[in-house]
Parts: structure tokens; sequence; C-alpha cells
């Protein structure tokens, strides 16, 4: 068993959860986007948005023009 792998692939399972989540706050304001990410670490705040600008590079480059501080 390859626990290295396992633990990546858990991460990652994690941060596309994450980025699903960030994607449906969107609708509800940016501080909830801000507040989603403000309880994970940086390298999973990271991985969300790189994998919310995947999923929706519309509504990426949407919240990007109307909060370019969003991330911080």
């Amino acid at each position: 068993m390859d626990t290295e792998a396992e633990l990546s692939d858990s991460w990652w399972e994690r941060v596309k959860y994450y980025a699903h989540l960030a994607i449906e706050r969107v609708e509800h304001g940016i501080d909830t986007v801000k507040e989603l990410l403000s309880t994970l670490t940086i390298d999973e705040r990271w991985g969300v948005i790189l994998k919310f600008e995947d999923i929706e590079p519309e509504k990426f480059g949407q919240l990007i023009a109307k909060a370019p501080d969003w991330v911080e």
C-alpha cells in the first residue's frame, strides 16, 4: 500500500470538493468564498483556486474582475 499516493489522492479529492463549494458560494457573495478559503491550508487554498479556474473559467474570471483580492 502506497501511503503517500493515498494521501495525495485524498488531498486532491478534498481540494476538488472545496472548489465546488467555492463555486456555489460565489452566488452568495465574495465574503462567503473568502470565509471558506480561510479554513484551508495555503496548499489547499491554491489547489482550490486552480481547480475553480479549471471547472468554471467564466465564473472565475467574473470573480477576479469583481474582487481581485478575494484570495487574501
